[in-house]
């Protein structure tokens, strides 16, 4: 079993003393194939009655906000299958940290998954950098005899050392055939885009003439133009101001949503970010939304266990019968009040066209 130890305390054990079985290079550790670190595992809805009731949504479906936690602990299992380390005793303690930096995408299926039937989870590692491990996880659910696909997820992690200080070198990969290499292939493709996307940030870069022109058209269609001072806002015909199609909340952290490591599971923050994605659309559109892809998932901060975390959801785009959510998770420190944005997810909906 991964987790949390049973017994929660403030204040962890010091593993100092396991630093000195991390690698320097990679040299020192064995290449591995994608097949070594494939992982496959079973949610059994069909027969624990319990687990069904925590999976359960009130319209008789799978929550995919539990799947969204099942998935993020699996793909940190997939790496520890990934990793072998020569320096490391039998029966010591495995001396690196391994976190969720980002998801990359999920894309969902039409398949519906039912609340009773079991789910099939699988992986493996698709990319490794010196510290960093790309993992693609499946879902399935088995239908009338066949394996039907619920989604797909890439999930990339970080290694660090046991102090959370510096990175850990994980083992590099050799593909083991062709279709390996594809894969490999993809992930190096992916990294490259990522890095283009962040050179292209906002906060970097001046928006382009197209981007210009859209915030100019969305501008001169909320004001009169009779007016010169530009300061009467009119609201077209068909639409809401943003402002008014927002949402948030504050939840408490406690123990049990912790990680290994004593700060908040990556796997919770993603649920509660789409549940009330979730609601924002409900409220939104008036009509039960269906989730289509989840994009750009950011974990830039820890989330301290016993924080109060703040989320605040936007809908910030729309097209005919689709709409994209933002959500930001925000940790605040009341005798500070400090805020700081631990995270960012990227929901798209869509409503049936009727």
């Amino acid at each position: 079993m991964l987790g949390p130890n049973m017994s929660y305390s403030p204040i962890q054990k010091d593993k100092s003393h396991l630093l000195k079985y991390l690698p320097k290079s990679q040299d020192e550790m064995p290449p591995r194939s994608m097949e070594d670190s494939f992982l496959v595992g079973i949610i059994p809805l069909s027969k624990d009655k319990a687990l069904q009731d925590k999976y359960v949504t009130f319209l008789g479906h799978v929550r995919i906000g539990r799947l969204l936690e099942d998935m993020d602990i699996f793909a940190v299992m997939v790496c520890y299958k990934h990793i072998v380390n020569p320096k490391l005793p039998e029966n010591e303690t495995f001396p690196y940290n391994l976190v969720t930096v980002l998801v990359d995408r999920i894309d969902f299926t039409e398949y519906v998954p039912k609340s009773n039937e079991d789910i099939k989870i699988s992986g493996h590692v698709s990319w490794v950098g010196k510290s960093s491990m790309e993992v693609v996880v499946w879902l399935e659910q088995k239908q009338s005899g066949v394996w039907q696909r619920v989604t797909r997820a890439l999930f990339l992690l970080a290694a660090r050392d046991v102090n959370n200080v510096g990175a850990g070198i994980v083992n590099s990969i050799i593909p083991a055939n062709e279709r390996e290499k594809q894969i490999l292939a993809g992930g190096e493709t992916r990294k490259k885009r990522r890095q283009e996307l962040q050179k292209k940030n906002l906060a970097k870069v001046i928006p382009d003439a197209e981007e210009q022109k859209t915030v100019h058209d969305l501008f001169v269609r909320t004001v009169e133009s009779s007016d010169v001072s530009l300061r009467n806002r009119v609201l077209p015909a068909d639409c809401i101001w943003m402002s008014d199609a927002t949402i948030s909340n504050v939840i408490f952290s406690q123990p049990e949503d912790r990680n290994l490591h004593n700060t908040v599971f990556g796997g919770f923050m993603m649920r509660q970010a789409l549940e009330l994605s979730w609601v924002l659309g409900l409220k939104f559109s008036k009509l039960r939304p269906v989730l289509k892809s989840i994009s750009d998932i950011q974990f830039n901060k820890p989330v301290k266990v016993n924080s109060l975390i703040q989320m605040h959801g936007h809908v910030v785009y729309t097209n005919l019968n689709y709409f994209q959510i933002t959500t930001f998770t925000e940790t605040f420190n009341p005798i500070t009040g400090k805020i700081d944005t631990s995270n960012s997810f990227h929901f798209t909906y869509y409503v049936p066209e009727n």
